[in-house]
């Protein structure tokens, strides 16, 4: 990997999921998604910003009427520093705020909310109470990953691209202090001892 992605002077970040498997199983959850709207119109609502390529990959290959938005949260805590984070993790304190809301009306709606990765649920809780008021036809949850041995709040995704590990994962959209979005697969970064 080139120097510019070697924040952590680490020779090679492991790959977890290659650019292929994603690939094929975002395909695969966009048929999943067509079979199950079939007929219906779907506005599919992004997390930013984790989840905008994820979002572009499954729209693309969903074969029916559909639109996109975007939403955004923020959670409250002190964020540690990336070191910090990675030597000891981060829990947010499980106060979430909204930082950027839809830009069109759900009401009566089919939407499926698009997550990079479900870890504590927290977030994902909150999204799902704030997108419910909105009175929409359907709810929906589809996540690219999901770590349920870190899960706080009992929530599920509807369509799950991968279950992985507690590992720091950066790539396709995911970053380590708003670096690494831009790799085509999942790695992994090791954590600081």
């Amino acid at each position: 990997m080139p120097d510019r992605y070697n924040i952590l002077a680490v020779p090679e970040l492991e790959i977890l999921i290659s650019r292929e498997q994603i690939e094929q199983r975002v395909n695969a959850l966009s048929a999943e998604i067509t079979r199950d709207f079939s007929g219906q119109s779907i506005i599919f609502v992004g997390v930013l910003k984790g989840a905008a390529i994820f979002l572009s990959d499954l729209i693309r290959g969903v074969q029916l009427d559909a639109a996109f938005d975007f939403i955004g949260v923020s959670s409250y805590g002190n964020r540690p520093t990336p070191a910090q984070e990675l030597s000891t993790g981060w829990d947010s304190t499980g106060e979430v705020r909204l930082t950027k809301d839809v830009d069109q009306s759900l009401i009566g709606r089919n939407i499926i909310l698009v997550e990079d990765i479900l870890d504590t649920g927290l977030t994902l809780t909150f999204l799902k109470k704030v997108l419910q008021a909105r009175q929409p036809k359907s709810l929906r949850v589809a996540t690219l990953l999901d770590k349920p041995s870190r899960r706080k709040q009992p929530v599920k995704a509807d369509y799950i691209g991968f279950v992985i590990p507690d590992e720091f994962v950066v790539g396709y959209g995911m970053d380590y202090a708003e670096q690494y979005r831009n790799l085509p697969d999942i790695r992994v970064v090791p954590r600081l001892v």
